[in-house]
């Protein structure tokens, strides 16, 4: 693998939990990208010579460590498959002064026509290029928790969400800070919206409130995205959430993100969540009587 990015923690980044944002992970994972692009003749300049976009269709996550305000950490990675609609990505962001991987990203990603949104196939020059930096999917990239089965088609609308009695748990407008020079919303802020989903839906699903001061919070440990349309900037999205299963330590949210006008869906995603102990910063059982309460949420047939 190659390096294709490097960096430390801002304080900014981190949320409640003292650690950072996985909204930021994400950023970082794009931030690989678009430089294992240009290593393979697409970089910024060649793709708006072209008027195309390169973006990720499709991402698993792992976070298998913390990164706390002020640690340095660079991102290494390769392409593991180019074909001719997709060039399958593999990165992980790695702690720089113990070479410990704090997370690892399998994305999947396309290429799109700027102006009318269109998916474009890969080149032969492209594709030939990637093989030059060629990486496999170690066993700590792989999926765990969840099973990447073939994404929900058609899509849930929000009235066949709502329906199914998936929680609100967030409905927000997209500003213009949060696009690219087309006025679509960057990747970066899918995550965002599911993050601040969460404590909305704790509330709704435990009487569990993080502005409370509780020594238990949670972390995500797996992730799968799928994006489906980008929003722009001025449209209204809105997240609808429900619980898949629950394990001994870990449970597994869906959440679908939805433009609130015309109930499209816009992404969706699973996530693997533990309980954590504040104070020791380690996993910890689930409490019986929040286990019981996740057990009763429960919605059979929920997919992503």
């Amino acid at each position: 693998m190659i390096e294709l990015a490097r960096s430390s923690v801002q304080t900014w980044e981190c949320d409640q939990m003292g650690h950072m944002n996985v909204q930021f992970y994400v950023e970082k994972s794009c931030d690989a990208l678009a430089a294992l692009g240009a290593r393979v003749g697409l970089g910024p300049r060649a793709l708006a010579r072209q008027g195309l976009k390169l973006e990720p269709a499709e991402q698993h996550i792992r976070f298998l460590r913390e990164l706390r305000p002020g640690a340095p950490y660079f991102v290494r990675g390769g392409a593991v498959k180019a074909e001719v609609r997709a060039l399958t990505a593999y990165s992980e962001l790695v702690m720089t002064g113990s070479d410990t991987v704090s997370a690892s990203f399998r994305t999947t990603a396309r290429l799109r026509d700027a102006r009318d949104g269109a998916q474009v196939s890969f080149d032969d020059g492209a594709r030939a290029m990637a093989t030059h930096f060629a990486a496999a999917i170690p066993e700590h990239g792989a999926p765990r928790g969840l099973v990447l089965a073939p994404a929900r088609e058609p899509a849930l609308t929000l009235a066949e969400a709502d329906a199914m009695k998936l929680a609100p748990t967030y409905q927000g407008v997209v500003r213009g800070s949060e696009c690219d020079e087309q006025g679509e919303m960057l990747t970066r802020f899918f995550m965002a919206r599911v993050s601040d989903a969460i404590p909305n839906l704790l509330i709704l699903t435990s009487g569990h409130d993080r502005g409370g001061g509780s020594p238990i919070g949670g972390a995500a440990l797996e992730y799968r995205f799928i994006y489906r349309r980008r929003p722009r900037a001025g449209e209204i999205i809105c997240v609808r959430s429900g619980l898949k299963a629950v394990g001994g330590k870990t449970y597994v949210w869906a959440h679908w993100l939805f433009d609130w006008e015309t109930g499209e869906a816009l992404a969706s995603a699973e996530a693997v969540a533990v309980a954590m102990d504040l104070s020791t910063r380690k996993a910890i059982a689930l409490p019986d009587d929040f286990r019981a309460r996740l057990d009763s949420l429960v919605i059979e047939g929920l997919t992503v």
